[in-house]
């Protein structure tokens, strides 16, 4: 993948500074955490693995979104000469 590619055109710099401090929700995280310990008891149902799943494809994508925002950022500073 280019530089190019990871660069967030058309996102103002609020945006990505927001992009880049965001976390997974409150909500979202206990359950992730109530899913991982029943996983590693061995006592999730085969639905309840499917949605620790799904939570750890959206982590992985929030942290994709995040590296992106902050890659933009420091672009955008090394073109402002900061």
């Amino acid at each position: 993948m280019s530089n190019e590619t990871n660069i967030l055109p058309n996102v103002s710099a609020a945006g990505l500074k927001a992009l880049a401090d965001a976390v997974l929700a409150p909500k979202m995280h206990a359950k992730l955490d109530d899913l991982l310990a029943r996983n590693a008891d061995g006592t999730l149902a085969a639905e309840e693995l499917k949605e620790l799943d799904a939570i750890i494809e959206q982590i992985d994508e929030l942290n994709l979104l995040k590296a992106r925002a902050e890659y933009t950022l420091r672009q955008q500073d090394q073109s402002n000469g900061q």
